[in-house]
């Protein structure tokens, strides 16, 4: 599988998954977002890509789960009310999956649990 950005072909895995890290950038996450069926990306699209992005690439590779990602969107939206539906509105395949695909990251290891 591949993504034409910008009259570049970027490389993924079947599933979607960059295969060069280095390959991203918000116009190739664009493109993904388009063919994952997501419209038109949002800042608070954004604020979970980046987020994905920075646990990833500064902590050690850390992928975090859905919950995680409830609770730091709590904090960076400042909204109690954030839960699993308000992500899965932005992302409606998973969102530590699918929000990771658009960010560029790997394929998730992490077997279940915390």
């Amino acid at each position: 599988m591949a993504y034409e950005v910008n009259g570049e072909t970027i490389e993924a895995n079947e599933k979607g998954y960059l295969t060069n890290l280095d390959d991203w950038n918000e116009d190739v996450a664009k493109a993904i977002a388009a063919q994952e069926d997501i419209g038109e990306l949002t800042q608070r699209h954004w604020d979970v890509i980046n987020f994905l992005r920075d646990e990833y690439l500064n902590n050690g590779g850390k992928q975090p789960n859905i919950r995680n990602l409830v609770k730091e969107m709590q904090k960076q939206w400042d909204d109690k009310k954030v839960d699993a539906k308000s992500l899965y509105q932005l992302f409606p395949k998973s969102p530590d999956k699918q929000a990771s695909i658009i960010a560029g990251l790997p394929e998730s290891k992490r077997k279940g649990g915390y």
